[in-house]
């Protein structure tokens, strides 16, 4: 009883969350973000399930999470977190905050804590991988196969699904890699929404393409939100990619910013803040070694692919990719106060038009394949982090990804 106290209280100090987030639940998952930050340094977010404490799936509102993500996903996920633990779903804004709160009660409680649950040894099991394949697991982990690398040789073969529980991954995304070493031979996209995924109410968009939309079809929608939206849009990338490169201070202050925009500051207060960050990403060397050269996408190549937008802009690899970002979320500082209406009903989201035959994040997701083919796999999380394609966009889209 002793032991079983003090591991509560452990992790009642420390609230390690692992989010999971649906396509969808875009609102959701900035709550939960700003909600874990108010809690203050007790409060954190796990890199993986074995370092978690907490679960949190993020669903749309009215939405269970089986509706845009696996039944079995949070079930598995919740079966790798270690005791004690918790587990909440927010099903809209407004229930982020109480689903923090439940999961601190829960663990200072220890409903999550059951004797004689724990797991023993690595197992083994086995499930249908690649191609339709018998693939053994071990302890959660697919094993090797064999096959020829670029020059002829037969080395291990890894097939392994990137997503949709990594952080700071575009929600219900799963790209299939075969891995040589570390080294991606060969990836395949796979969203999981599409047909049938779309939420349930009929006047819901995606979240970042909003106002655009909105104004599209006829209604009032004023610069200002736009440029806001937008602003906001571009930083919540930043911050992903920075979170991904390992930078955690520029990254958190990303979201501060894309937060405030988004809770109403004006330019004055938003714009110093915003080229402050420009100008610390565009001077670190470090940053500018780690991502120069991945994921080269030349215009021409762009266009061919349908790629609009900031990496259409960009024309050149990840840290080009990465730069538009806070460069773009600048210009739309500066114009968050004004109140006139969008004169051009041609909308054009943060990722590119949205009244084209296919959404933009549908082009960035085709370019994805060919870049990650040959990056090692640090690499390819940065690369598909600096295309960051929105899932939301693909709800409902009549044609499936092939």
């Amino acid at each position: 009883m002793g032991l079983r106290t003090a591991l509560r209280r452990i992790a009642a100090t420390r609230v390690a969350v692992l989010l999971v987030t649906a396509p969808g639940a875009t609102a959701v998952r900035l709550a939960v973000e700003a909600g874990v930050r108010r809690r203050g340094p007790a409060w954190g977010w796990a890199e993986s399930p074995a370092a978690a404490n907490a679960l949190l799936v993020a669903a749309g509102p009215g939405h269970q999470a089986g509706d845009t993500l696996p039944d079995s996903l949070p079930g598995r996920l919740w079966d790798l977190l270690p005791h004690p633990k918790a587990r909440a779903t927010a099903a809209g804004e407004d229930e982020a905050g109480p689903a923090l709160d439940s999961l601190a009660e829960a663990l200072a409680a220890g409903p999550g804590w059951r004797s004689g649950s724990a797991p023993g040894g690595p197992g083994r099991q086995a499930r249908k991988g690649a191609g339709g394949q018998d693939t053994e697991l071990v302890a959660g982990l697919p094993m090797a196969e064999r096959g020829d690398d670029r020059d002829g040789l037969r080395l291990d073969v890894l097939h392994l699904p990137l997503g949709p529980a990594l952080p700071d991954w575009p929600a219900g995304l799963v790209v299939d890699v075969a891995l040589q070493g570390d080294v991606v031979q060969e990836a395949r996209v796979r969203p999981l929404s599409g047909p049938g995924a779309l939420p349930p109410s009929g006047d819901a968009l995606p979240y970042w393409d909003e106002p655009w939309l909105r104004a599209a079809r006829g209604e009032s929608v004023s610069e200002g939100a736009a440029h806001r939206r937008r602003c906001a849009a571009h930083l919540d990338s930043l911050g992903r990619m920075l979170g991904v490169a390992g930078w955690p201070g520029p990254a958190d202050r990303a979201r501060r910013l894309r937060d405030a925009a988004l809770r109403g500051a004006p330019a004055g207060v938003l714009l110093p803040g915003v080229q402050a960050l420009r100008r610390r990403v565009e001077r670190s060397r470090t940053l500018r070694g780690l991502v120069r050269g991945l994921g080269p996408l030349p215009a021409a190549r762009a266009r061919e692919l349908g790629v609009d937008g900031p990496a259409l802009a960009a024309a050149g690899d990840a840290y080009d990719r990465l730069l538009r970002w806070p460069a773009e979320a600048e210009r739309s500082a500066a114009g968050v106060d004004s109140t006139a209406l969008l004169a051009d009903r041609r909308p054009v989201g943060p990722r590119g038009r949205l009244d084209g035959p296919r959404p933009p994040s549908r082009a960035l997701l085709d370019a994805l394949p060919p870049l990650l083919a040959g990056a090692e796999l640090a690499a390819a999380r940065l690369i598909v982090a600096s295309l960051d394609p929105d899932p939301d966009e693909l709800l409902g889209e009549e044609v499936p990804h092939g």
